[in-house]
């Protein structure tokens, strides 16, 4: 019996639709091939754990583990990504557009939005190798953090819910802007979603309560 749970999902736009900040080709091998990639990982780690419980066979459980978590979290940060743009984004969160609320945790939490942003870029731009910059609700103080994730899981506060993520993968950007990682993280902003963000931070905020039990 199959214990395939994850499936990919669609893209809430066409490939072309975050051109020219992101090219239809990126798009097209990113999603389908990259993150499929991941789906499939997460699924066939999955059946080979079960197959070590059914057979108590251990022998194979710490790469297992890191495998599970390394296709997972690439999984749930690449739905996330996709639903972060929009070729309708960019800006700031703003109280017009309904955003307001978030607007003022990020000033809050960061001192201004410019802040912000600087910190998130530095964070994605820097990352050694292949990570993420991600903004991140941490239930414990009920703040935003900015977390610089290595791979797909290191450095990440327990309980934190990512609400922003910037992929630094170099798949994620190579064809277009080669080894201007800068320039990309730079270009990103101009397609934030920002209604998608405040909507996330949001349920963060509401479901936070069961997270920690701890006072």
């Amino acid at each position: 019996m199959s214990t395939a749970t994850y499936t990919l999902p669609e893209l809430p736009y066409d490939y072309s639709a975050l051109e020219p900040v992101i090219s239809g080709e990126i798009i097209e091998l990113h999603h389908d091939k990259h993150h499929a990639g991941y789906v499939k990982g997460a699924n066939d780690t999955l059946e080979q754990l079960a197959e070590a419980r059914d057979k108590e066979q251990w022998g194979a459980i710490n790469g297992l583990e890191k495998n599970l978590a390394f296709h997972l979290s690439g999984h749930i940060l690449h739905t996330i990504y996709w639903q972060n743009m929009t070729g309708d984004g960019g800006g700031e969160p703003l109280e017009k557009d309904g955003t307001g609320e978030l607007a003022d945790a990020i000033a809050e939490s960061f001192g201004s939005f410019a802040k912000f942003k600087a910190q998130l870029s530095k964070a994605a731009a820097t990352t050694q190798g292949s990570g993420w910059g991600v903004l991140a609700y941490e239930p414990v103080t009920a703040r935003l953090i900015v977390e610089q994730v290595y791979d797909h899981q290191g450095n990440v506060g327990q309980g934190s819910v990512p609400i922003l993520v910037f992929d630094a993968w170099e798949h994620a950007f190579y064809l277009q802007y080669r080894n201007q990682k800068v320039d990309f993280v730079e270009a990103m902003w101009r397609v934030v979603n920002w209604q998608d963000v405040a909507a996330r931070y949001t349920a963060a905020k509401e479901r936070a309560h069961n997270l920690l039990l701890a006072p």
